[in-house]
């Protein structure tokens, strides 16, 4: 159960283990190794459940660090266990690895390798700041006052692999008591670090309609119930469970994205199907949408005389950001950047799998800014020419390695 982190009891500025000016200068030092390990996952991007060569690279690098390296957690994800020297709690650091297929149109010389096939959303940075921050705390593991599971993670795009590898027990032996994830911004320029406590990323759950009406020919619609005007009410009737169902205060998207329908420019369909997401912020909310949408379109298919069967799967669920893991991070970041340059993050109706271990474990999933809009880098995710300022890379180093460190030293047991 996540019953919440305790507030920090170290106070701002006062870990004993890599100051923030000592913990500047690694960073800068390991820029151009992120920048070079970052670009080369760009090169060879692969897709979720597939990430062989990239889980191979993480695993061979972990284990040179002297880590415990368990590899084929969830298919290709792998873990890494750092022991600490000292007493104290594990915390678990994730980064995900797959991309997106999706055609790259950028024409910087480490465009993706691999037709059809690129990371369009920032993994690459992702996996190359963890290898960084295991790197950077593997040289401290002696004082180091507790432990640090590194998550690299398969399929956030797709099938939600986060849950396969908590299904796998990678929150277990030894138990995590707290979780971090972040990901790269492309709505925040760099330098700059966004958090905030409670949801921050929507739930996604998905909706498929099928409508079974009655086909028959172009000339005599009379004669037929037509599913694809069927389908096209439904459509739109749908977006009034939004506009005139819900609290307008409420955040809530119902988007179909896809329709199947019809045989031939002189046929009346005879079934039809919608393909749809459902996003909320409020889990009471999200218990609602099925039976919500089931009634609407059930009303609408029998107004026309047909039937239609609604298909309600939920996938992932919203991402909670507890407020004590929120503190750390703001902490971290703020005597990294200055607190100026920490910001309270917009939640975003994008999803998240994190959110299934923030369901086990208290935890803060933040965003690392890395757009930069002179240098053209103002592209969203999933975007053919999405990209990142790569200053990004050792400032997520510092965010991340400060957060653990805060953690851990604020919870460790007393020198009595």
């Amino acid at each position: 159960m996540n019953t919440g982190a305790r507030p920090l009891a170290t106070p701002q500025g006062e870990t004993s283990l890599l100051p923030a000016d000592r913990l500047s200068a690694l960073a800068a030092a390991a820029a151009s190794d992120l920048v070079a390990r970052r670009r080369d996952f760009h090169r060879w991007p692969e897709l979720s459940f597939n990430e062989i060569r990239t889980s191979g690279i993480v695993a061979e690098e972990l284990a040179a660090l002297g880590l415990e390296v368990t590899t084929g957690i969830a298919r290709t994800g792998v873990v890494g266990l750092l022991r600490g020297g000292r007493p104290g709690p594990t915390i678990l650091v994730r980064a995900d690895m797959d991309a997106l297929p999706v055609q790259e149109r950028n024409t910087h010389e480490w465009i993706s390798q691999v037709p059809g096939v690129m990371h369009a959303c920032g993994h690459d940075a992702h996996a190359s700041i963890l290898l960084g921050v295991a790197r950077l705390l593997a040289d401290i593991r002696a004082d180091l006052p507790g432990n640090v599971k590194f998550i690299f993670q398969p399929a956030e795009e797709d099938e939600g692999g986060a849950a396969l590898m908590i299904e796998a027990g990678c929150l277990a032996d030894p138990p995590v008591a707290a979780a971090l994830g972040f990901h790269v911004w492309a709505e925040l320029p760099v330098g700059i670090v966004g958090v905030r406590t409670g949801p921050i990323t929507a739930s996604a759950d998905e909706v498929v309609v099928t409508v079974e009406g009655k086909g028959g020919h172009g000339a005599d619609p009379h004669l037929s119930v037509d599913a694809m005007v069927v389908a096209a009410h439904i459509l739109t009737g749908v977006q009034t469970v939004v506009s005139r169902q819900i609290n307008p205060l409420e955040p809530v998207v119902v988007s179909f994205g896809k329709i199947e329908s019809g045989h031939g420019h002189n046929i009346i369909a005879h079934d039809a199907v919608l393909s749809g997401t459902v996003r909320t912020s409020s889990e009471a909310l999200r218990r609602e949408m099925p039976g919500r949408i089931q009634r609407l379109c059930e009303g609408i298919a029998a107004a026309y005389g047909a039937t239609c069967r609604v298909d309600y799967r939920h996938q992932y669920p919203i991402t909670v950001n507890d407020a004590g893991m929120a503190e750390v991070v703001r902490a971290a970041a703020a005597e990294i950047l200055g607190a100026s340059q920490v910001v309270e993050a917009d939640p975003t109706m994008g999803s998240e799998d994190i959110a299934y271990f923030f369901q086990e474990v208290p935890g803060c999933y933040f965003f690392l800014g890395a757009a930069n809009e002179a240098r053209g880098i103002d592209k969203p995710h999933h975007h053919p020419q999405f990209d990142i300022d790569e200053d990004c890379l050792p400032i997520g180093l510092q965010v991340l390695a400060r957060s653990v460190l805060l953690y851990l030293e604020s919870r460790a047991p007393s020198q009595a």
